[in-house]
């Protein structure tokens, strides 16, 4: 199986910026698609950004021009560099694995930007 691990999450001030980052172990395979999604209490969990293999990246409309995602060179560690971060974003952030066949998501990390 696969394990997620995220770290980076904390509180920053409207304006900063903040780094996640999502370590992946295990059974773990290269050309697996890995992301970010979020969910703020009472409501859906959303897309935040996902990068392919090849590096194809993919993100939601509210972070889209501030948020840029990326993997290492080994493909087993995802992070997500947020800047321009308002108190919309205040959510958990869950970081997530898509193989072939499996899906695996990671505990999640706070992130919190105060009004």
């Amino acid at each position: 199986q696969v394990q997620l691990v995220e770290s980076g999450g904390g509180l920053v001030q409207p304006g900063g910026s903040l780094r996640l980052s999502c370590a992946a172990s295990g059974r773990t395979f290269s050309i697996a698609t890995m992301g970010w999604y979020r969910q703020a209490p009472g409501k859906q969990r959303e897309l935040v950004a996902d990068i392919t293999s090849g590096g194809s990246t993919n993100y939601g409309d509210s972070v889209k021009g501030r948020f840029t995602i990326s993997r290492d060179g080994n493909k087993n560690t995802v992070y997500l560099q947020m800047s321009s971060l308002k108190p919309e974003d205040t959510a958990v952030y869950y970081c997530r694995y898509s193989g072939k066949l499996l899906m695996y998501w990671g505990q999640g990390t706070q992130v919190t930007v105060p009004s």
